[in-house]
């Protein structure tokens, strides 16, 4: 008489064993994802293009180009609303960035498993 229960053929530790290679696998390639995303640049203007910021995908501001007519002394407050708004556009588009590589990599489970 056959045994119940238990696992028939040994199939599941060669499952886990599939699932356990599959996840180290994705990990690394999130990794190396990761480190490119890094070395990546996002720039972004304001003002028509009077103020432009860069920043890298690690969300460090690399460069901040102004041009000659954004500098007036008498709205000093303008000049850096404009650098503002730069500066988090760079950021929004380095985060998006972000969210699509890690939407591609999970293949869209919203970064996290369903358990």
């Amino acid at each position: 008489m056959a045994k119940r229960g238990g696992f028939p053929g040994g199939g599941m530790p060669g499952s886990m064993n599939n699932l356990m290679k599959q996840a180290q696998r994705m990990q690394r390639q999130m990794e190396e994802n990761q480190k490119e995303l890094e070395t990546k640049e996002f720039t972004a203007k304001s003002g028509g293009g009077a103020v432009e910021v860069t920043v890298t995908g690690k969300k460090e501001v690399t460069k901040v180009k102004l041009a000659e007519d954004a500098v007036d002394p008498d709205d000093v407050e303008m000049l850096e609303d404009m650098i503002v708004a730069a500066v988090n556009e760079a950021l929004r588009m380095a985060d998006e960035a972000n969210a699509e590589m890690m939407s591609k990599m999970t293949g869209g489970l919203g970064g996290g498993f369903p358990f």
